[in-house]
């Protein structure tokens, strides 16, 4: 069967135990995306498997399963939090509690325009307003001074895709990764946009990203501490926690990295407030 762009396959090499889209096919050899982890890898063609129809379905309802486990933990908080909101909203008393919530708005940079559908969607069902925009990695530096500008987020997520290339150095050889350094870049540009940890809320990073890097550079939260792969929807999990979470209270690192579908082997941070702020009353459109 010839491969074409856009094939789900599978690499032989691997034991066939990601599902990739081949985004470019140059010289026998295809560029490839992860269908679900922000993985971008190369691989010659005759070690890609095309995956069934069957199969297809089969690894993407396993994925839809862990997404389904951290959207109910995600929901489990919320619920939590709207509560202690309205006692906090009417100081314990019984009171009707007429507040309005201003959540955090999100600026999210993704190099792969599929996941940002994904995540847009998700951030949406999370009711947390999101400004979305698909860029290559290596134009991203040069395009969100800009953005930020226009944008005026709380929380700006940059994301894509990255890898670790063995071949290339060793783990804490910036040179041996993909995408981090333009990552790392756009933090630092961001921060000097605004430099507090707590007024200007960043996650950076993808599969396998550098770290510490990330976490030097300026983010308060980023991939991956492991070098893991993470799966494309955690940045939009810690991203809604923040803008979801009270500013009078900081982000309990432990609960926002457990409603992650990786965990903290691929998702790290450090202690951050949280951007949302109530409002009263609460004025019904007429």
């Amino acid at each position: 069967m010839k491969l074409v762009v856009g094939e789900c396959v599978t690499r032989n090499s691997y034991q066939n135990d990601m599902l990739f889209r081949i985004l470019e096919i140059t010289n026998q050899t295809a560029m490839l995306a992860g269908e679900e982890m922000r993985l971008l890898a190369d691989a010659p063609l005759d070690d890609l498997q095309v995956v069934s129809d069957t199969d297809k379905r089969k690894r993407r309802q396993q994925g839809k399963e862990k997404e389904d486990v951290s959207y109910r933990l995600f929901r489990q908080d919320a619920k939590l939090m709207k509560k202690r909101n309205e006692y906090a909203a009417t100081s314990g008393y019984e009171a009707d509690a007429t507040f309005f919530e201003l959540r955090g708005r999100v600026l999210h940079l993704d190099g792969d325009a599929f996941y940002l559908q994904r995540c847009t969607e998700l951030y949406e069902r999370f009711g947390v307003p999101v400004y979305g925009v698909h860029l290559d990695e290596k134009k991203m530096p040069d395009q969100i001074a800009s953005l930020l500008d226009m944008v005026q987020p709380d929380i700006v997520v940059i994301t894509g895709h990255d890898a670790y290339l063995h071949d290339r150095g060793e783990r804490d050889d910036l040179r041996a990764y993909r995408h981090t350094k333009y990552f790392a870049e756009c933090v630092r540009i961001a921060r000097k946009h605004c430099s507090h940890r707590d007024e200007l809320i960043i996650f950076a990073g993808a599969c396998q990203s550098h770290f510490e890097t990330l976490i030097k550079a300026g983010a308060n939260f980023a991939s991956s501490p492991d070098r893991i792969n993470i799966h494309a929807l955690d940045p939009v999990y810690i991203a809604a926690k923040v803008s979801r979470t009270s500013y009078m209270d900081a982000i309990k690192l432990w609960e926002v990295l457990r409603n992650t579908i990786t965990g903290e082997g691929g998702v790290g941070g450090i202690e951050t407030k949280g951007i949302m702020r109530l409002g009263m009353p609460l004025k019904e459109s007429e």
